[in-house]
């Protein structure tokens, strides 16, 4: 009697798939019905990025989002009246950055030193003296420690002025990236010796985009390559027998050797072949042990290996020359001549149901005939397709919208983009590979961090000039969306993060909701607007 079993496939080398982790090819069928793409983008005034979802629900992160915004959190409000003005000259310097020197005139130094003396006297105490009392200043000097007078003067003195200081540039400065760069001694010795404070402030501002030419985002002419495997026809063929597959049964073939149809369990170990006489190199990764062989799925396969294959009985083996072609996606292993050696461990037929209309609901759940379920397919696998060309088309207008921008990028606004970009990767290396401690620890170590930032300059660099862009074609275009879609949206989001029992900021969900319907308009205005030309690769 023949013996039914379930198998699961792996993936080897075998079949083409790019070592890359992000597979820039459509997905267009999943185990678990989800045909439909769900594409969101962000953006935001100062800064859009297709590849983040920082504070969205988890299982929708792609890559995280960084916004520039106003440093006001940072320091004080400008509230607190001076007795005097202070003297701020403000220098240009390099990657977006501003330095702002800072003199503090002798009357506000002492109204500082008062309010740090009266400080003193509620909190000390002094002995033979009431607590809140006045005490002479030479005593509470001498209690509390005349260099501790002295710091806490030179600290009020910072707390007090930097508002003021910073209030020309407070509005497009980035969170976090304000620096007191003179040493705190040194104000120490100025205050002490002239009575006055001079410091200076380093500050990183958001950059003024130019575009060159001026117009050039209005007349974009992008060329946008489709993979073939977009084709809606051919994936809904494809995924039709997928189904008809699954609903088989596989048994054991013990009179024959392979056929197309069948499936075979084999091992396989691969060589190169030296033009020039050398010894032989192993190919590792082009070895597999107990890979799952479709013989139906020839096409995704190395050219020749299931020719060579047909006829291979259980228990034999066979060996094989074949070369990767040109085209093959892994590019250490384009134009290498291997010698395969394959042992078939076992062999299966499929033993399938007829394809009529009586199987049609174990197809696709609420359909009565084959007929019904081919043109729901194909209906999907037109939406995800156009999904996918709408999403290349993003891509390629991206592509070319940053190489039209001139801007000065501050580091502050690359290290955060850069650490929010690897921290994304990292969570879809956890969630894929269940990294331990050590290794987690490993990879989240500043040097590691540091090694991404360093070969990942280009790209981090083109992504923040394509956030740059388009926050900026928001604004100069005068780009709105309704109410009501931004409401939509944020109920949505809402009932998202519930539903994954996830902790969300109601205030930060609408900001990134607000940047993802920016975002849309953005790209609907310039797919409009561009010249767009569709090749098929």
């Amino acid at each position: 009697m023949a013996t039914s079993i379930s198998m699961q496939f792996n993936p080897s080398i075998l079949s083409n798939i790019s070592p890359s982790v992000n597979n820039t090819k459509p997905q267009f069928f999943q185990p678990n019905d989800k045909f439909l793409i769900k594409q969101k983008v962000s953006s935001s005034s100062h800064q859009f990025s297709f590849l983040q979802q920082q504070q969205l629900p988890l299982h929708q992160l792609d890559t995280p989002r960084f916004v520039a915004k106003a440093a006001t959190g940072v320091v004080d409000t400008v509230e607190d009246k001076l007795p005097a003005d202070i003297h701020v000259t403000e220098t240009q310097e390099p990657n977006s950055r501003v330095r702002l020197t800072v003199e503090v005139p002798t009357v506000v130094c002492d109204d500082c030193y008062r309010r740090v003396i009266k400080e003193f006297t509620k909190l000390s105490k002094v002995p033979g003296f009431r607590p809140g009392k006045n005490v002479p200043e030479d005593i509470l000097v001498g209690f509390v420690g005349k260099q501790n007078v002295q710091k806490a003067a030179v600290e009020s003195i910072l707390k007090r002025t930097l508002p003021h200081a910073m209030s020309s540039v407070t509005k497009k400065a980035f969170e976090d990236s304000i620096r007191i760069v003179t040493k705190f001694e040194e104000m120490e010795k100025t205050y002490l010796s002239q009575n006055s404070l001079r410091y200076d402030v380093v500050v990183d501002v958001a950059p003024e985009i130019k575009w060159k030419p001026e117009d050039a985002y209005k007349n974009l002419k992008v060329v946008v390559e489709l993979d073939s495997d977009m084709d809606a026809q051919t994936a809904s063929e494809k995924e039709l027998i997928r189904r008809h597959k699954s609903l088989g049964a596989l048994k054991i073939v013990t009179d024959r050797g392979l056929q197309v149809g069948d499936v075979a369990v084999i091992d396989i170990s691969a060589t190169t072949i030296e033009q020039d006489g050398s010894d032989a190199k192993s190919i590792p990764a082009a070895e597999s042990k107990g890979f799952n062989f479709d013989s139906e799925e020839g096409d995704n396969v190395l050219p020749g290996f299931r020719d060579a294959m047909i006829g291979i009985k259980r228990g034999e083996t066979k060996s094989f020359p074949l070369v990767f072609p040109d085209s093959w996606k892994q590019e250490d292993l384009r134009g290498v001549h291997a010698q395969f050696t394959v042992e078939c461990k076992e062999l299966f037929y499929r033993d399938l149901p007829e394809l009529n209309d009586s199987i049609a609901e174990k197809l696709l759940p609420g359909c009565s005939s084959i007929e019904e379920v081919k043109q729901a397919l194909l209906q999907r696998c037109l939406e995800i397709e156009q999904a996918a060309k709408d999403q290349a088309t993003d891509n390629a207008i991206l592509d070319q919208l940053y190489k039209f921008v001139e801007v000065d990028i501050p580091q502050s606004l690359f290290e955060e983009q850069g650490r929010q970009l690897y921290g994304a990767q990292l969570l879809q290396l956890q969630a894929n590979m269940k990294l331990n401690e050590q290794q987690l620890a490993s990879l989240s170590s500043p040097r590691a961090v540091n090694e991404f930032l360093e070969t990942q300059k280009e790209n981090i660099t083109s992504i923040i000039k394509q956030n740059l862009a388009v926050g900026d074609i928001y604004t100069r275009e005068n780009l709105q969306f309704s109410t009501e879609e931004l409401v939509n949206e944020v109920q949505n989001s809402i009932q998202e993060f519930k539903q994954h029992k996830q902790e969300y900021d109601e205030d930060r969900v609408k900001q990134q909701v607000q940047e993802v319907l920016e975002g849309a308009k953005v790209l609907e205005w310039l797919r409009e607007k561009a010249e767009i030309q569709y090749i098929t690769m």
